[in-house]
């Protein structure tokens, strides 16, 4: 279970202190699906690093399974059992695509097992196994690579930055697939920052961020319909940029 209680992010600006995310409070239970919306600008982004290591809030706890993680890193917090994938992912010159697959699995995987893991993210995987995982790739193959990690390294909890961004419309819909088959198994948490209706349509619960506030938390039947009412007739954000239809994408 991941809890967030009172988190406050704030960030020195050219007009004095801003804050970002103003006393959080949040709890996500295990083996949930939850995705997480809302306008840009509003602090989605800025939570999900706080809750992987890459921030660290300026106020509040965070606790992972009963831990105290605050003060962890990501690279501890990630030993824990915590996955990130970028909004961008990051490159990596002089690696290829196997062995950052095997590294993602602790070492422990055949060059057959990591072509598995490509072919579930729709990548030939003789095309890309032996590929540098640097500028020769284009941003979305490179998303589909790092999610390719994500399910190698299995972990307990995978938070996934607006994984529709830069990819095409074959792409996004065998990425809806891999997250459906992710949640299926049953014993995992997937947390997912998304405008994209295909996606909230798919999780068990939605998180709705607004100018750094929990507007609402609550099961995909309640807050979704609501959301599709677009910017005039959403209660839960006036000034938000309406859900993405998939059909956009």
């Amino acid at each position: 279970m991941l809890e967030l209680r009172d988190i406050t992010f704030s960030v020195e600006s050219e007009k004095g202190e801003k804050t970002i995310l103003k006393n959080v409070n949040l709890t996500i239970d295990d083996r949930k699906f939850v995705a997480i919306t809302g306008p840009n600008g509003g602090g989605k982004s800025t939570l999900a690093k706080i809750i992987v290591g890459i921030e660290k809030p300026t106020s509040g706890k965070i606790f992972f399974n009963g831990v105290d993680i605050t003060d962890k890193s990501i690279t501890e917090r990630a030993q824990m059992g915590i996955s990130f994938a970028f909004q961008q992912p990051v490159r990596f010159k002089g690696i290829k695509v196997k062995d950052l697959l095997k590294l993602a699995a602790g070492g422990k995987m055949s060059v057959s097992g990591a072509c598995d893991y490509l072919s579930e993210v729709g990548l030939c995987a003789r095309d890309y196994i032996n590929r540098d995982v640097d500028g020769s790739l284009s941003g979305g193959e490179l998303k589909r690579i790092e999610i390719a990690t994500i399910i190698a390294r299995d972990t307990e909890l995978s938070v996934f930055d607006e994984p529709e961004a830069g990819i095409d419309l074959w792409s996004f819909n065998n990425l809806i697939k891999v997250f459906e088959k992710m949640h299926s198994k049953g014993d995992r948490s997937i947390i997912i920052i998304s405008h994209q209706e295909r996606i909230l349509n798919i999780a068990d619960e939605i998180i709705v961020v607004s100018a750094g506030n929990i507007d609402a938390v609550g099961k995909k039947d309640d807050i979704l319909p609501e959301l599709l009412k677009g910017t005039e007739g959403c209660k839960f954000y006036k000034k938000a940029e309406a859900v993405t239809a998939s059909t956009d994408k």
